[in-house]
């Protein structure tokens, strides 16, 4: 739910199950945003989607921002709560980016305790998503599937199961997206993003400003026949379009899903 869309989610009737929206941009206690999330919420269900949490950071969590989000989850009661599995921060300085860990056993730990920490103070489970990234680690031991399958068996978590972002990483480092998802636990997959993504010079770049492409609705038909009933978003974070397009983005989903439960 972008800022050209408010008017429309509260003055008309949107065919859309639920929205999302960015958690950051509205854990300030009142205010003009957080009164449009709370009319909104009256109309439909609503998942929080952080991009601060930084569950890959050394240094440990925030609890000033646990205790905030905490505030906004107990008033809107979300239909998800969700971060990503990165790293955003060091003291004294916030990349304002989705930054890559190395996958060893050193940082499964870390964002382990980190996750358990994060659920015990929201009270409930999370869902974490697969990052999109442009560098790996010489010293990861293990795939990012694999990584994130350990980490919901540590720590009971969902997946927020990025389609768009498996893509992109899969061109930028030349893994089988399909080899992806056949590797994650999928049963545990609670919510899916589509988007569209740019080609940079040398590759892909996750900038959710382009409608979603062709190879991106093939994997998402692939993931559709693996999963159950799970909730679908189209993110659109740049060159955000009137909101019919996006709907349109919508119906496509939906049909391709309807293809699996027609099955």
């Amino acid at each position: 739910m972008r800022t050209p869309h408010y008017a429309h989610f509260l003055d008309e009737d949107v065919p859309v199950d639920f929205v999302e929206v960015i958690s950051e941009n509205f854990m300030v206690a009142g205010g003009k945003l957080r009164d449009i999330l709370r009319r909104v919420r009256e109309r439909l269900p609503v998942a929080l989607h952080g991009v601060s949490m930084s569950v890959g950071s050394a240094t440990g969590l925030d609890p000033s921002y646990l205790d905030r989000l905490r505030a906004l989850v107990d008033e809107v009661d979300p239909l998800f709560v969700s971060d990503h599995l990165c790293w955003t921060r060091v003291a004294g300085f916030s990349s304002h980016d989705l930054l890559p860990i190395p996958y060893t056993a050193e940082a499964l730990d870390i964002v382990s305790a980190h996750v358990r920490q994060a659920q015990d103070a929201l009270g409930r489970a999370m869902l974490i998503e697969n990052p999109s990234s442009y560098v790996g680690f010489a010293q990861s031991e293990m795939s990012e599937w694999e990584f994130l399958a350990a980490l919901v068996e540590r720590t009971g978590c969902g997946l927020l199961l990025d389609v768009n972002n498996i893509y992109v990483s899969a061109h930028n480092h030349g893994f089988d997206p399909l080899a992806y998802v056949a590797g994650l636990p999928i049963e545990h997959v609670r919510q899916i993003h589509l988007a569209g993504h740019s080609q940079g010079e040398h590759l892909l770049i996750d900038t959710h400003d382009q409608p979603v492409p062709d190879p991106v609705w093939a994997l998402y038909r692939h993931v559709m026949r693996r999963v159950g009933r799970v909730a679908v978003m189209i993110e659109r974070d740049d060159n955000i379009p009137p909101l019919p397009d996006l709907l349109a983005e919508l119906d496509v989903a939906r049909a391709l899903a309807g293809e699996r439960l027609a099955a």
